[in-house]
């Protein structure tokens, strides 16, 4: 039975785009939420041409689509229609198109700023949904039959407690530090620099993924003719390129990805963020959950990072809400422990696959390099080994929790 003493049944740490998406899969269903945030997520900006853009994969909009929420980002997201894979100055490459796949996008690209709004917009309608925010976490204890949490709001210090805690603080947990969960992690020597440019030919819903010998360079379809870049630099190289005028990183830049999309003829604000793989060796707990970058941080190739978050919101939630159903204790770790038994094989497989895919192709090795070529032209052509890149890519593969596969939870 629900404990009443507590002053949440549920307690989420982070209010970003996965913590949020988790308060709002769970809202109605009789559990006492609450969410903490340091800064608010809400954008009043006007558009701009540097919004952050993130790349959803289609099974990330049939969650949405099941928490009612794609109605208000339908009109606002980009479809990619088609995927093209190619290794620069080689023979190899492979595309995906939306129609053998049937589906009508294989991915979406949305801006933060539209999924932050609309995420807001519902979670401020709430009635079971309380938003501590701002305030910092300024530490916690984990008992028996309960978690709490020392939180601050301006010279103010409260302190709640909850049947479970869930961590959605990101890569640089605070929640995962305070208690000690130790992480396995791999530097990279690489750095992701994000930038938004504007193509003289219109995208046409593709989205680009080239294979450079620095790491692999990335352009996603964004709306007003614009292109989301995430170029994979060496980190000897980002001082170099961040040095550049906007006419020479252009210059640079099409240089690395040719001249499918016409001249590049403009260029937003560059922003650099070290690549490292983290992933933590615990994602449960009793009284405590990690989901999103908190528990798995990876490398952008192929930009799996938030769909696999939001993979482990739809999984959370269908496990918290069947315990709940059946009036047991959602901060047991029994309970917990379904949790993370379910996710272990997705996040392998997509560790593995992102993982894999970069140190492949940063191989100079020519035997290799003829072998991975062969192996794209190979995919290109059998289409039952394109289909299994394809739902992996999509967000299909293995099983699925029930947003995932598009049906609400009940």
């Amino acid at each position: 039975m629900t404990d009443t003493s507590v002053d949440y049944d549920l307690l989420i740490i982070g209010g970003g785009l996965v913590g949020a998406s988790l308060a709002c899969a769970l809202a109605g269903s009789g559990l006492c939420i609450g969410m903490i945030e340091a800064v608010p997520f809400t954008s009043a900006a006007s558009p701009a041409f540097d919004d952050r853009a993130i790349a959803l994969a289609a099974g990330s909009q049939r969650i949405f689509s099941a928490m009612e929420l794609w109605p208000s980002l339908r009109e606002r997201v980009t479809p990619i229609r088609h995927i093209h894979v190619s290794d620069r100055g080689r023979f190899g490459f492979t595309r995906l198109h939306h129609d053998e796949e049937g589906v009508p996008a294989l991915g979406y690209v949305a801006l933060s700023r539209d999924l932050g709004e609309v995420l807001n917009r519902r979670l401020s309608g709430l009635a079971d949904v309380e938003l501590i925010c701002p305030a910092e976490l300024a530490g916690l204890t984990i008992a028996a039959d309960h978690a709490q949490v020392r939180v601050r709001q301006g010279d103010a210090e409260r302190r709640l407690t909850a049947r479970l805690l869930v961590a959605a603080d990101g890569a640089r947990s605070l929640v995962r530090e305070q208690v000690a969960i130790a992480t396995r992690q791999w530097d990279y020597g690489q750095t992701a620099l994000i930038t938004n440019i504007a193509t003289q030919l219109p995208h046409a819903s593709v989205a680009y993924e080239r294979f450079t010998d620095t790491g692999p360079l990335a352009l996603l379809p964004m709306s007003g003719g614009r292109c989301s870049v995430v170029w994979t630099l060496g980190n000897p190289q980002v001082d170099d390129v961040m040095a550049l005028d906007d006419k020479e990183f252009l210059a640079r830049l099409q240089e690395r990805f040719g001249q499918r999309l016409g001249r590049f003829e403009r260029v937003g604000k560059r922003h650099v963020y070290p690549l490292v793989l983290v992933r933590a060796l615990e994602s449960v707990r009793p009284r405590l959950a990690l989901i999103g970058n908190a528990a798995h941080t990876l490398h952008p190739i192929a930009g799996q990072g938030f769909n696999l978050g939001l993979r482990d919101v739809a999984a959370l939630a269908e496990v918290l809400l069947e315990a709940h159903h059946q009036s047991r204790d959602i901060g047991e770790l029994p309970i917990l422990q379904r949790y993370a038994d379910w996710r272990r094989a997705d996040h392998r497989r997509v560790i593995t696959f992102t993982d894999g895919l970069n140190r492949l192709f940063s191989n100079p090795l020519m035997p290799v390099v003829c072998a991975r070529d062969a192996g794209m032209l190979a995919m290109d052509l059998l289409p039952p080994f394109k289909r299994l890149f394809g739902q992996l890519t999509m967000g299909r593969a293995g099983r699925l929790p029930r947003l995932a596969r598009g049906v609400p939870l009940e």
